[in-house]
């Protein structure tokens, strides 16, 4: 058996105009696949006009920073801090409107089959 661990703010990586992302942990539980991301983003944003309509579920909690995520159909953004998680079902069109632009925006993501 192999113990992993780690710490969620070690070696973030610095601005470089794209999101990093990075597969934490990949596993297949009672049938459906399961994985957890961390992402850092660093003012970033989805591209004008772009949804994310994803087939899997996701459980997200930001870590650090700050974020705001649109929903399809619903004019409010949700504005995250730290703390703050969102559970999107599969196919919830959204869509990160903002990151934070003056600092690092850690988020930790859970993606499954539902």
């Amino acid at each position: 058996m192999t113990i992993e661990s780690g710490n969620l703010f070690a070696d973030l990586p610095q601005a470089s105009g794209a999101e990093a992302v990075e597969t934490l942990v990949e596993t297949v539980v009672g049938g459906g696949a399961m994985r957890l991301v961390r992402i850092v983003s660093t003012g970033q944003a989805t591209p004008e006009g772009e949804w994310y309509d994803q087939s899997d579920w996701e459980w997200v909690v930001l870590l650090k920073g700050a974020a705001g995520l649109r929903f399809e159909g619903e004019a409010e953004v949700h504005a995250l801090s730290p703390g703050d998680f969102v559970h999107i079902p599969a196919h919830a069109r959204h869509r990160v409107e903002w990151t934070a632009e003056d600092g690092t925006t850690v988020w930790l993501a859970l993606h499954y089959a539902g």
